[in-house]
């Protein structure tokens, strides 16, 4: 049985319980999240959230990429969201390559060259790299200066979440 017939089994075993159709949208607690997709963070245990709080958006890196940024665009303008977290963490593999170095392996393994994706947003400062996704959002124009924008990296070794100044010390 492969990894995603075993993961449909759950799901069927899921649906027959399933109690959450009630649930309404819009994030309850009116927070959208960028985040990592590494799997050793599981953002709703981690920051003690229920199905339904909040969005959460991950990618490689936690990256506010055009891709998140609109979905961030949506969550607060049309959704609601009045806060949004910005969640890196420590033993990120997004520190131990350049971009060029992967473009190249790619290259040399598939025989050819792609015009897409133009960046992996590989970066080598943890904490750099989330002020710099915080600004992203924050210097946006359709994003209002109200909206709450902080960084966090998350040790993947203590379960502790730290958060990141805004400006290097």
């Amino acid at each position: 049985m492969s990894v995603i017939d075993e993961v449909l089994a759950a799901n069927a075993t899921y649906a027959r319980q399933f109690s959450l159709a009630h649930l309404p949208g819009p994030p309850a607690r009116r927070l959208a999240i960028i985040a990592c997709m590494d799997a050793r963070m599981t953002l709703e245990q981690i920051l003690g959230l229920q199905t339904g709080d909040a969005h959460i958006i991950r990618n490689a890196g936690g990256i506010v990429t055009e891709d998140a940024l609109r979905s961030l665009l949506i969550s607060h303008h049309l959704l609601g969201t009045q806060e949004v977290m910005i969640i890196n963490h420590t033993d990120c593999g997004m520190v131990k390559f350049r971009d060029e170095e992967l473009r190249a392996r790619l290259q040399q393994a598939s025989g050819t060259a792609t015009v897409a994706p133009a960046c992996f947003h590989a970066f080598s400062d943890l904490s750099e790299n989330v002020r710099q996704q915080v600004q992203k959002i924050r210097s946006h124009p359709w994003i209002p200066a109200h909206l709450s924008v902080r960084g966090f990296i998350y040790d993947v070794h203590t379960g502790q979440l730290h958060e990141v100044a805004a400006t290097p010390n």
